[in-house]
């Protein structure tokens, strides 16, 4: 088998969670990538949210089996000798869809061939296969370093575990977003005044977010506090009394990791929001607009595959009269951003 070789790698990844237009849910999960000639390969697939095997909530076990298996250690889980690259973040369940390859030993080399999407105990390469993908050849002695390092826990760690401080008086609104978030996996607790907090206690988020009825006198003692318990925090000023945006001004502030992001860049003015991807990826722009009586108004205004570049989507006029903003969302993080007038 000819092929010529690629580099592997291992990196940080995440799949955004939020709360959807519809009112659904998707859960935030920290994985592991893998990186192939220094480019994350999930990148290659513009139109899959989804996940590897290799992530963070999964029971030690599992991890380890999956690592024996991409080291060819342990027998394949699927029939021709194929493995689950990438699959459903919500329930990693063969039926709702896997990028699956065929993963084996070439001497002391690694091959990764055959990718398709299956959703079966068999896989159609003519049908689903991703032609054009691999194969791909690693050298073994970096291929095993990296999984090896992984497995004994020194190699492409996971984010800290992500969690967030609610600063407001609007009892009822802390609370449904503090649920919100417990829901797609991310810690949240509620107070009025973080002086009596430890300053153990504070190390331990990643955040803090304001409501915006919390004057700035608040907003700076608890800051301060934060400040003398030497925990770099993240700052988020609520927009708007609206779940769906405060979630995401909240999963954007905590998305401080360094590997590469698909979303570049969000701006919305004139009618028009702008939007910068840095690799093909299927983006969905939601419009938020609050009312005269403070009701929230939500609207879809895209979805779909965007290529590389800088894109402007045309918005409503209805979708963002008045008090709007806009949330772009892919599978690795969000940006929101108010309407300019």
């Amino acid at each position: 088998m000819s092929a010529a070789y690629a580099t592997f790698g291992l990196t940080p990844a995440t799949r955004a969670g939020g709360v959807l237009a519809d009112g659904g849910y998707q859960v935030h999960r920290d994985f592991v990538d893998f990186v192939v000639d220094g480019r994350p390969l999930l990148f290659r697939l513009a139109d899959l949210d989804a996940v590897s095997p290799l992530a963070s909530d999964v029971p030690p076990a599992i991890f380890t089996e999956h690592v024996r298996g991409l080291l060819g250690e342990s027998e394949p889980p699927l029939p021709g000798g194929r493995f689950v690259i990438y699959g459903c973040p919500e329930c990693a369940d063969l039926a709702c869809g896997a990028v699956t390859a065929v993963i084996e030993r070439d001497g002391e080399d690694y091959v990764w061939r055959d990718f398709a999407w299956q959703t079966g105990e068999h896989a159609d390469l003519e049908l689903n296969g991703y032609h054009g993908m691999g194969p791909f050849r690693f050298r073994g002695p970096e291929y095993r370093a990296a999984l090896d390092a992984l497995a004994a826990g020194t190699g492409a760690p996971y984010p800290p575990r992500r969690r967030v401080l609610l600063i407001g008086p609007r009892v009822a609104v802390m609370a449904r977003l503090a649920a919100a978030l417990r829901t797609i996996g991310i810690g949240a607790d509620i107070t009025q005044d973080a002086t009596g907090v430890t300053a153990g206690e504070l190390r331990g988020y990643g955040a803090v977010a304001f409501g915006r009825a919390v004057s700035e006198d608040r907003r700076s003692a608890v800051l301060d506090a934060f400040e003398r318990a030497g925990a770099a925090v993240a700052r988020v000023d609520g927009l708007a009394p609206v779940v769906p945006l405060l979630v995401a001004q909240i999963e954007q502030a905590l998305d401080r990791g360094a590997p590469p992001r698909r979303l570049g860049s969000l701006c919305a003015a004139g009618g028009a929001a702008d939007v910068e991807v840095t690799s093909a990826c299927r983006v969905r722009v939601t419009a938020y607009r609050l009312g005269l009586l403070g009701r929230a108004h939500v609207r879809d205004v895209f979805d779909g595959v965007l290529e590389p570049g800088r894109h402007r989507i045309p918005l409503d006029p209805k979708a963002v009269r008045g008090e709007s903003f806009v949330v772009a969302r892919t599978t690795g993080s969000v940006l929101v951003r108010p309407v300019g007038r």
